[in-house]
């Protein structure tokens, strides 16, 4: 298993706002994360990171124990991860290459032929092969995010996650999002995505796990927008 919890309590500052999460997620899993806004899904997702910390329970991503991750391995954890937000947060002062490139010898890359290479090739993976030279604030929303997916997936990592990569996109746009983010979970990658979507969630299927009431709850299927009161 890349996540494994165990009676796990998540916080926000120093309220609970998820008790007694027990979950696991495998290799090549795409898993969305759902619920009401407030309801813990991002602080849980931001324990898999190390972001908030778990202080209860046991919790393992990878081959990491967070209750014993020291700050100073915290890196070593997020080297492995990608993470997608839902403002982007791309470098508005560099190119869509050197935005890249910053990414690859932040994280170890020495080689400039490997680093120009492995750029192209997830730059084509996320159909924006002739935009490194532009700017962000020279894209559009959605190419934006497909830039924040090539820089997410640079490093091959076996588990990505984005935190509402839709939410601040239109209806064809957040489909060509996560059609894309299905096709790197097929190509081998877990993906695991906070949506507020259920429109996509019926398109595009995957595993469902829902916040609801300060527990974190499997879903079969969703049927109606209504049944999980997502806002």
């Amino acid at each position: 298993m890349l996540i494994e919890y165990k009676s796990v309590n998540v916080y926000q500052d120093t309220q609970e706002v998820l008790s007694n999460v027990t979950f696991s997620v495998g290799k090549g899993e795409f898993v969305y994360l759902i619920g009401k806004v407030g309801s813990g899904k991002s602080s849980l997702i931001k324990t898999i990171y190390g972001e908030v910390p778990v202080m209860e329970g046991e919790a393992r991503v990878m081959d990491f124990d967070l209750l014993r991750l020291r700050q100073k391995h915290l890196p070593d954890l997020r080297r492995k991860l990608g993470v997608i937000f839902q403002d982007f947060q791309l470098l508005t002062d560099r190119t869509v290459e050197a935005n890249l490139r910053f990414v690859l010898k932040a994280t170890g890359w020495t080689n400039n032929i490997e680093i120009t290479q492995r750029i192209q090739e997830v730059l084509d993976l996320v159909g924006m092969s002739t935009k490194g030279y532009k700017f962000p604030n020279e894209l559009s929303g959605g190419e934006q995010q497909r830039i924040a997916i090539a820089r997410a997936i640079l490093n091959k990592p076996e588990l990505i996650l984005a935190d509402e990569p839709t939410g601040n996109l239109d209806k064809e746009t957040s489909e060509r999002i996560t059609e894309l983010l299905h096709r790197i979970s097929d190509s081998g990658s877990t993906v695991v995505m906070i949506t507020h979507n259920l429109a996509l969630v019926e398109q595009y299927p995957g595993r469902i796990l829902e916040c609801r009431n300060h527990q974190l709850v499997e879903r079969p299927t969703i049927l109606t927008e209504s049944a999980c009161d997502c806002e």
